[in-house]
């Protein structure tokens, strides 16, 4: 008998094809797909897929996060565009709160990386200009309507 933990899924098409993707207009080159909020818990998390060989907007993350690069190279860019990081897929990463402004992309390849935002106080990322000034919050409020969106 094979139980779920053993059982081998039998895909035939990759798994980012079974997922429906969103955008934000002004958020050029990233896709994400909510996968849950929980207030309660204080948790945001989200898939993120960024386009090959390209930069999100510069921001900086409000709440303790932690990544898992499911699919190619998650780059990380400093403000001033110079690659800091490569994350390669099966990367798992824990960040903190209020940590250094930066971009990230995807490598030769569009990259899916797995987001759990945690410890939540009211924001979650905060979009920064290129002098550092910011111009726009996502928090949970903001995450919990398109969470809703996703599902009607």
């Amino acid at each position: 008998m094979t139980t779920a933990l053993h059982a081998k899924p039998q895909m035939t098409v990759p798994f980012e094809d079974h997922i429906d993707w969103y955008t934000l207009e002004g958020f050029p080159h990233l896709a994400y797909h909510i996968c849950a909020v929980d207030e309660k818990k204080r948790i945001v998390d989200i898939l993120f897929k960024f386009d090959a060989n390209s930069q999100i907007a510069l921001h900086r993350h409000k709440a303790d996060y932690i990544t898992l690069t499911l699919r190619g190279e998650l780059r990380i860019y400093r403000p001033n565009g110079e690659l800091k990081e490569i994350r390669p897929t099966g990367a798992y990463v824990s960040g903190t709160a209020d940590g250094e402004p930066h971009r990230e992309g995807g490598g030769d390849e569009d990259v899916i990386a797995f987001f759990s935002n945690r410890n939540i106080e009211n924001l979650v990322y905060e979009i920064l200009d290129d002098n550092l000034n910011t111009v726009a919050t996502l928090g949970m409020e903001e995450f919990k309507a398109l969470h809703a969106a996703q599902r009607t």
